[in-house]
């Protein structure tokens, strides 16, 4: 059975790249392994189910709400020592 280019350990990959460049000494050539090279690697990505993309979602939107709250918090926090420090202590926010 044939090797296939995903299967050889990256060393070997790195080592055909640099055969192939080299054969290929023209612009158009090193272009066209470029091109080449990305479509190999975009063979590679796995895309996610449609329960994992609703997961992934649902953590990144946690992820960004707890941010904000946290922003705010600090916002807030820093305003009020500002106000204290540099001006009126009764306003706060």
């Amino acid at each position: 059975m044939a090797k296939r280019v995903i299967d050889e350990p990256s060393e070997d990959i790195v080592a055909n790249a640099k055969k192939d460049r080299a054969s290929l000494r023209g612009p158009a050539g090193r272009i066209a392994l470029f091109i080449r090279q990305v479509f190999g690697e975009l063979r590679k990505v796995i895309t996610p189910t449609r329960k994992e993309l609703f997961g992934y979602t649902a953590v990144v939107l946690v992820f960004v709400v707890i941010m904000m709250v946290l922003v705010y918090g600090l916002d807030l926090g820093f305003s009020a020592l500002v106000n204290f420090l540099f001006g009126n202590p009764d306003a706060v926010g």
